[in-house]
């Protein structure tokens, strides 16, 4: 129960929220491109675990006495073949600090079990394992892992009865003549971001182009209602002079009229 307790604490965040903010343009990374960039590869079989009461490598607000941080006393099966910033005798042991049950992820080892570490060395001089991209840089000594790790890489520097594939010279002209996968993947997520940001840009011109439309359609129709009310007014005003004129024309009949009516009188007059 503790353990689970434990895993909970671990996935939360400092706030205790779960979850974990990774880079908004984070990938996840093939073993074989991390490989190219991990600074030390090793195989090795862990001998003892030492606990540890404080880690600068850990965050968490619980973490003096607790056994959620502790270090691993490895010993030297296989070093990478080369490149490699250790420089150690075959069967060296020495210890690998960092490990633990973290805020955002886990380094954990098992004594008297066999694994492949990405390592490196801090600015102390302490082997750390190396997470290279934010993922897990220790595998366990199982099939699946030695077929991948020998079909990318090859170790020397091994102690007898290992059974890994060790260094041939053939292996350093290979590795000189292939394409790094490091840098197909760093060229396929640069692209990626370039579309990403193209997308972006063409949302943007979307959203500008449908309020343009929306502009348009409101100008039109303060057209249409100005054109209405135009036409209403150019009506009155013809209905108006419409009146007018016909009002203007009714005073000559009555005059006409009027002598119509004076003209009698005036023959009655003369005779």
């Amino acid at each position: 129960m503790w353990i689970i307790f434990a895993f909970l604490l671990a996935a939360a965040g400092p706030d205790g929220s779960l979850g974990c903010q990774l880079p908004h343009d984070w990938r996840p990374q093939t073993e074989a491109c991390r490989a190219e960039l991990a600074e030390i590869i090793v195989f090795a079989k862990v001998l003892a675990l030492h606990k540890e009461s404080y880690s600068v490598y850990n965050y968490l607000p619980w973490q003096h006495d607790s056994d959620l941080l502790f270090s691993a006393e490895i010993e030297l099966l296989c070093d990478q073949a080369w490149g490699s910033m250790l420089e150690v005798p075959a069967g060296s042991r020495f210890n690998v600090t960092g490990l633990g049950y973290f805020s955002c992820f886990s380094y954990s080892v098992l004594k008297n079990n066999n694994y492949y570490f990405f390592l490196r060395m801090d600015e102390n001089y302490n082997i750390v394992p190396h997470g290279v991209n934010f993922q897990d840089p220790i595998f366990p000594d199982t099939p699946e892992n030695h077929r991948m790790f020998s079909s990318f890489f090859q170790f020397s520097n091994c102690t007898p009865g290992t059974q890994v594939h060790s260094f041939s010279p053939q292996w350093e002209a290979q590795e000189d003549s292939r394409l790094l996968c490091s840098t197909v993947q760093k060229a396929l997520f640069e692209e990626e971001e370039r579309v990403r940001t193209l997308s972006l840009k063409v949302r943007s011109l979307e959203k500008a182009n449908d309020h343009l439309r929306e502009r348009v359609k409101t100008m039109k129709r303060q057209l249409r209602q100005a054109q209405r009310e135009n036409t209403k007014e150019q009506q009155t005003i013809s209905l108006k002079q419409l009146y007018e004129s016909r009002t203007a024309q009714t005073h000559p009949d009555q005059d006409t009229t009027q002598d119509r009516k004076t003209q009698p009188l005036k023959k009655k007059l003369k005779n």
